[in-house]
């Protein structure tokens, strides 16, 4: 089959591997559309951090946004999968640990990510082996599009109900990336008041035409001021002017990850009794964001720019914008083409 690969910084290729086999407790999915984001781009330039933890090292294949329907079961999984449409959680964890038997696998010492960590394959090649007890069924109503969007979407729902959004509550978000738009989307979904920060003017046009219209490029001034902030960004800068933004009693969510580290004076916190939350993973939101796109409160797809074939990954990863690409963050691959 055919897989993409990063081979060393600003390097890669699509080459030809062997096509998985279904192990024990494993299936195979037949690959129909990966997203590639922001993590990826730094195994691409050598930024991303595993790769200096020793958590990740070239060659890797990546792909961890990804959905596709089951083509073959290994021993032990139920037949039902087969023949299912299906996306799948990124985050692997040993199973046997206190944080995987206390439901925080995704964070569990010992995992694997697809396409990220430990060298477990990724989703951007043809086929994709995934242990069966890490998909989650996609129904009728959620399209090949969407189904590459319930990874990034988990992550956004999380943060979204991090910042407790709901009926009445102002939530700022900084960035326009498509965490920042997913999240913006969800927390409005759930009835806030969302004012969203970017400096990119085709996803501030993107944001306001999807109806996010609280989107500028400066922090808007409130009476009430922010019961909850938001940093989707990848700025050092962002986390502490985020904890001198929200108001006193409210709720900082850091989901952006910048590449240097991150300076905040607790002090701004503690006095001002904010709690602060970090999210990681989509895991704990997978099944949380398929249903609110079957169910039509939240669309991802107009934040897909383009959908292109394998061959054309690398020149994205070097800055190249596909042809005929929309205002969106997200391109997405059809392995298929």
């Amino acid at each position: 089959m055919k897989a993409f690969a990063i081979t060393g910084p600003k390097q890669s290729i699509v080459e030809i591997v062997q096509d998985p086999i279904a192990g024990e407790g494993d299936v195979i999915v037949d690959v129909s559309r990966v997203g590639i984001c922001g993590t990826d781009q730094e195994f691409f330039t050598g930024e991303m951090v595993y790769l200096h933890t020793g958590h990740a090292k070239y060659p890797m294949r990546i792909g961890h946004e990804w959905c596709g329907t089951v083509s073959a079961i290994g021993s032990g999984v139920d037949a039902k999968w087969l023949g299912q449409r299906v996306t799948g959680d990124t985050m692997l964890g040993c199973g046997t640990c206190y944080r995987c038997t206390s439901g925080r696998q995704h964070v569990c010492e010992n995992r694997f990510e697809i396409g990220i960590r430990k060298g477990f394959p990724g989703a951007l090649a043809e086929k994709l082996a995934v242990p069966a007890r890490a998909l989650h069924a996609l129904p009728d109503s959620i399209d090949d599009a969407m189904g590459a969007m319930v990874e990034p979407g988990g992550n956004s729902l999380r943060a979204s109900q991090a910042a407790h959004a709901g009926p009445g509550k102002n939530i700022l978000i900084w960035g326009t990336g498509t965490i920042g738009l997913l999240t913006a989307l969800f927390a409005q979904a759930e009835g806030a008041n969302v004012y969203l920060i970017g400096r990119n003017d085709h996803t501030i046009a993107l944001a306001k035409s999807i109806g996010i219209k609280n989107t500028s490029k400066e922090i808007p001034q409130l009476p009430t001021g922010f019961d909850a902030v938001i940093d989707a960004t990848n700025s050092p800068d962002i986390p502490a002017l985020a904890a001198k933004t929200v108001e006193p009693g409210g709720r900082i969510v850091y989901i952006g990850i910048a590449g240097e580290p991150s300076y905040v004076d607790t002090r701004d916190i503690v006095i001002e009794d904010v709690t602060v939350v970090g999210i990681l993973s989509g895991s704990p939101g997978l099944a949380g964001a398929i249903e609110l796109y079957a169910n039509g409160k939240v669309d991802p797809r107009p934040l897909i720019a383009a959908t292109i074939s394998m061959s054309e990954v690398g020149d994205v990863f070097l800055g190249k914008r596909p042809a005929n690409s929309g205002d969106g963050p997200k391109i997405h691959i059809d392995p298929r083409i």
